[in-house]
């Protein structure tokens, strides 16, 4: 197939601080997705992004796009309230598996597809592997069957939903570009928008041992994410929560 750009010219526009047209960004995503744009030309326009940042309708384009990558899921079928809840990652941060559960027993369905670890912190998942038989790789089917009996669920998301942020989340931890707004807040609401949530509380920390470290830059990111969640259709929340001291005793 002729491709209608070259990730060149994306990479060197992000590069030279300019904004990039919103058919270019969309190209660019799918072309990764497909594998025509390689993990080095992605990793060049990762980088180039944290330096040079991204303009608001350009995160909105970009999380589209990764949204558009996969499939969407629906819990329409349920007949409860669907919310979710997302911590940016903390040390020791726990709080997901006290909090499913007890949303749940208020009558609403908790679909939380959770990440893993991510620069220093552990993910809910890598938590949960550590009990001998847990499995968190379940299809969508076994998905809302545990969420039709339990109430809630807390898995892995499935490789159809937004596959391009499974590329681009690998790719960010080991090329120093982790810390990126425009980067976090579209990998975080790609996969949630994607998950079919209703309602979606973000729980995004701030201090010393979290990514944001400044509250200034913890608050854009929280209003970045809430903006993209509100265009999405999804009710969103955000709390800006310390991170200063691992949360819990172990």
């Amino acid at each position: 197939r002729v491709e209608a750009f070259d990730a060149v010219d994306v990479i060197r526009t992000k590069r030279d601080g300019g904004a990039v047209p919103e058919d270019a960004l969309r190209w660019m995503i799918d072309a990764y997705t497909r594998g025509y744009v390689m993990d080095a030309q992605m990793s060049a326009f990762a980088m180039a992004v944290l330096l040079n940042g991204m303009q608001r309708d350009e995160i909105r384009v970009m999380t589209d796009a990764m949204i558009a990558s996969g499939e969407r899921m629906s819990f329409a079928g349920l007949g409860k309230p669907t919310v979710d809840k997302h911590s940016t990652g903390g040390v020791g941060d726990k709080v997901s598996l006290i909090l499913a559960p007890l949303v749940a027993a208020c009558g609403a369905a908790v679909p939380q597809l959770s990440g893993r670890g991510l620069g220093h912190t552990g993910g809910t998942l890598d938590k949960l592997e550590s009990i001998p038989g847990f499995r968190s790789a379940l299809t969508p089917d076994e998905t809302l069957a545990v969420l039709a009996s339990a109430g809630c669920v807390i898995c892995a998301a499935g490789s159809g939903l937004a596959p391009a942020d499974r590329r681009l989340y690998a790719l960010r931890d080991v090329t120093g570009t982790v810390e990126s707004i425009p980067l976090i807040a579209s990998s975080i609401m790609s996969k949630k928008i994607a998950e079919g949530t209703s309602a979606l509380v973000l729980d995004v920390k701030v201090g010393s041992g979290a990514f944001m470290t400044s509250y200034e830059r913890a608050r854009e990111l929280a209003e970045t994410m809430v903006a993209l969640g509100e265009e999405h259709g999804v009710r969103t929340r955000a709390l800006l929560t310390r991170m200063d001291v691992p949360l819990g005793r172990a």
